[in-house]
């Protein structure tokens, strides 16, 4: 396949997929911190600690990986044709939706990360251990369309 690209084509797909772990990684970590942050108690020294971890793995890796992730997936997807309308792009269009919503889960955690850090709790323990779950699902249906691409 030919696309705009070229041969640096595979190269951006590796990096797409290395970024992709990246990012899963701090989506996985940071509903984890949320939880572990909210029962620890939002006032004192532990508190402040979770504080730090939320901030710094929002600002290392989250934001980061995940505008790169964008970029390289524009273009990678640029180049299979979804924006000129090539046909047989079905399983793609729906990665794309995975991904918005993936990105829409991701700004929920970074938001609630900051309501925590000052002292807002809108959630239970349990609410937060259900929303840690997002990312393992939106993964497993991600792979799963780009590997067998269904339609």
């Amino acid at each position: 396949m030919m696309g705009w690209l070229g041969s640096a084509y595979p190269w951006v797909k590796a990096a797409h997929v290395i970024f992709v772990i990246f990012w899963m990684a701090g989506l996985f970590m940071l509903p984890r911190f949320l939880v572990y942050h909210q029962e620890d108690g939002l006032d004192g020294a532990m508190a402040a600690r979770w504080i730090e971890r939320e901030k710094k793995l929002r600002q290392i890796i989250l934001t980061p990986s995940s505008i790169v992730v964008w970029a390289l997936g524009l273009m990678l997807a640029a180049h299979l044709g979804l924006f000129s309308g090539s046909a047989g792009l079905g399983w793609l269009h729906a990665k794309f939706a995975l991904v918005v919503l993936l990105t829409g889960y991701h700004h929920w955690a970074t938001s609630y990360s900051k309501r925590l850090a000052r002292g807002e709790v809108r959630l239970t323990g349990k609410q937060l251990r259900l929303a840690n779950e997002v990312p393992g699902i939106a993964a497993i249906l991600i792979v799963l369309l780009v590997v067998a691409q269904p339609f």
